[in-house]
């Protein structure tokens, strides 16, 4: 008997050696989980995102676009009036929010943008699934890796070029799309058969774009933002695929007049280029809107930058269009984008962000046609460069442009 209860201990010791004990919570469980937004009945946008708890058992979540992690910590649980368990999901920087109700395992309800009229989708998401598109492992009939030429909004009056950035492990295919207005961020999904399938969820956007590949090297597909967008696109491999140069998309209306511009910032006091501590200085001047992701991933760039170089002599000026018409609300929106990323610079409202709109507004500029669009001003307010877009450290192209930029700001500020 006592060798029995001996072995017995033994096999209970070795059995929970193996087994992992679950971080215990009291609101929804942690760990991995895959979410959807519906785009209709046969369009979904799934992505994934993990739970975690602070020490405060704060519930904290990862929004995961492959390699991008998108820390999100403004979540609020609570339970409603017919008793059931309540979350809020806030992306106050993207000005949206997910407002949902979670039971065994599920949350299910709406993907909320506040700066659009009446905008939502539905949102589920399923605990413990670590797929993003399938379950399946159909071997892919080629590997797309590599850099493909794409056409978008094919043969309309808006037909705009790209290029794809693939890699490709077995079915996973990761990587983006670089426009001349920007990059589609961080895209996750598989390449299942000729089936290719593409997604992302920032906060801000929500894409789905899939495509058949044939083994000629082409691609044939659909693209979605949100509910409100879709339009086809094909690619074809080439590896020397290119755009054109974001330095020549954009000119100065008059490069030989000095600039100036009197413009609100979120308290309402007025911003001058021809006052302290502008005046005499060279200077970047941002046009951007807190509610656009490469935006952002600008602002966190030139963040970094001023923080590596603490002694340039520069100023910088963000002059944001906002999606919100009342502004009152834009403001408010360029407020918190500045009090969260801690932006030590003035952040200027420049009115509603219709493209054509701001460029009869903002008359510096032949046309404004991304957001964002980098000016490069000298210490007599003359517009010396203009960089249009921005491709983010998704792209190929990134490290390029980061030796660029620090080559235009030592000539202007030498």
């Amino acid at each position: 008997m006592i060798r029995f209860s001996i072995a017995l201990l033994a096999f209970f010791t070795a059995l929970s050696a193996c087994v992992e004990i679950a971080q215990p919570f009291s609101k929804v469980p942690p760990g991995i989980w895959r979410a959807e937004l519906e785009i209709d009945d046969e369009h979904q946008i799934p992505f994934n995102f993990e739970i975690s708890y602070d020490e405060n058992d704060q519930i904290q979540m990862e929004i995961i676009n492959g390699k991008e992690r998108i820390e999100v910590s403004d979540i609020d649980f609570g339970r409603n009036k017919k008793l059931l368990d309540t979350l809020f999901i806030d992306f106050p920087l993207m000005d949206s929010h997910i407002k949902a109700i979670y039971k065994e395992n599920v949350i299910e309800g709406f993907w909320v943008v506040r700066n659009r009229d009446d905008y939502q989708m539905p949102f589920v998401a399923n605990y413990g699934q670590s797929h993003r598109f399938s379950t399946d492992n159909t071997p892919p009939i080629t590997n797309v890796a590599g850099r493909w030429q794409a056409t978008f909004e094919i043969e309309t009056k808006d037909e705009y070029p790209a290029i794809g950035e693939f890699t490709q492990d077995g079915n996973v295919v990761e990587g983006t799309f670089l426009t001349e207005t920007g990059d589609y961020r961080y895209l996750a999904g598989e390449l299942q058969g000729d089936e290719l399938m593409l997604s992302c969820f920032d906060g801000s956007h929500a894409f789905l774009f899939t495509a058949k590949v044939s083994e000629s090297k082409t691609m044939l597909g659909q693209f979605f933002s949100g509910n409100h967008y879709e339009t086809n696109w094909t690619a074809t491999k080439n590896e020397n695929a290119k755009l054109t140069d974001p330095y020549a998309l954009t000119k100065a209306k008059n490069a030989d007049k000095p600039i100036d511009f009197s413009l609100p910032n979120t308290m309402g006091k007025m911003v001058s280029l021809d006052e302290a501590p502008y005046a005499g200085k060279p200077k970047l001047i941002m046009l951007m809107g807190t509610w656009c992701p490469n935006c952002l991933d600008e602002s966190k760039f030139i963040l970094d930058y001023l923080n590596r170089h603490p002694q340039v002599d520069l100023e910088v000026v963000a002059v944001a269009f906002e999606r919100h018409k009342d502004e009152a609300k834009a403001k408010q929106a360029i407020k918190t984008y500045k009090d969260r990323l801690d932006i030590p610079y003035e952040m200027l409202y420049g009115g509603y962000f219709d493209k054509a709109e701001a460029t009869e507004n903002f008359g510096y500029l032949d046309k404004i046609i991304s957001y964002p669009t980098l000016l490069f001003v000298d210490q007599n307010n003359l517009i010396q460069k203009v960089h249009t877009g921005f491709s983010g450290p998704a792209t190929s192209t990134y490290e390029a442009f980061v030796k660029e930029f620090e080559n235009e700001i030592q000539k202007l500020t030498s």
